[in-house]
């Protein structure tokens, strides 16, 4: 009519018509529509944006999906998919460790987002799957540290085998040197396997061959002690492994020199 103009709220709706307070078209993934112009001192409704507010699509909500306090970066492993579960209801591990026990996996995602935290699975192929509310970042590093300590144990456990080859006529200084070797792969924790080789004629000296390794061992006193040997075979040989005793102990020693050391060029500066 003319003469009257007129000033009418906004509402959001789903079907097709033309939008003229946006440049755009789209807000929040929804089509917004008005049957009438909007004049540049009109603002949004009080309604409209209550209602914008609450549009949220929520990760994970409707009981699929993931659910973090942040999105899943990309790569991210399966622990936390639970839209891969089945299952419409799983068994609920609360933040504290708690059995809450057999709920739907809407209320499950919903306790999560209460807490904050991430909903983890724990056992997909239980029955119904069992997952866990819990940080799940601070989980997987403290996962990573216990691996990192079990790692640098088993290495520290474990002994590598050198060897050490010797002829049964060796002279005085490479005996010496053969032995400090040993010494000092013994104080390493590391086996060490010492052989003497036997060539053709050679073997007639056999017995020279085990008086020598049995006279290595005897230099080596404490430090070692025998795990096998083979006088049997052409080359002879004698498998000695490290007094733990008497290894630590020497350690023990080597760091307190290290440490007395230490000090006095401390205190001389």
């Amino acid at each position: 009519m003319a003469g009257l103009t007129s000033t009418f709220p906004m509402r959001p709706s789903l079907y097709k018509t033309r939008s003229t307070f946006f440049p755009s078209s789209y807000f929040f993934g929804l089509r917004l529509l008005h049957h009438h112009p909007i004049t540049s001192a009109t603002t949004m409704p009080v309604s409209l944006a209550s209602r914008i507010t609450s549009i949220s699509a929520r990760s994970g909500g409707g009981g699929g999906g993931y659910y973090r306090r942040s999105p899943p970066p990309v790569g991210e492993d399966q622990a936390l998919d639970i839209s891969s579960i089945g299952s419409d209801q799983v068994r609920l591990i609360d933040e504290q460790q708690n059995m809450v026990g057999i709920v739907s996996k809407s209320v499950a995602l919903q306790m999560a987002e209460d807490a904050e935290l991430d909903l983890v699975i724990l056992s997909p192929d239980a029955d119904p799957p069992v997952v866990r509310i819990m940080d799940y970042d601070k989980y997987r590093y403290e996962q990573q540290k216990k691996k990192k300590e079990q790692q640098k144990k088993s290495a520290a456990s474990r002994m590598d085998l050198k060897e050490l080859k010797m002829g049964y006529n060796i002279d005085v200084h490479d005996y010496s040197v053969r032995l400090r070797q040993a010494q000092k792969f013994l104080r390493d924790g590391d086996k060490v396997k010492v052989i003497v080789n036997l060539k053709g004629r050679e073997n007639e000296f056999r017995n020279n061959a085990i008086e020598l390794l049995e006279h290595f061992q005897s230099d080596l006193g404490e430090l070692a002690t025998r795990e096998n040997k083979n006088f049997k075979d052409r080359n002879v040989f004698i498998i000695l492994v490290p007094n733990k005793v008497v290894v630590q102990k020497a350690q023990e020693e080597q760091k307190k020199k290290d440490k007395s050391v230490a000090t006095e060029v401390s205190a001389s500066v």
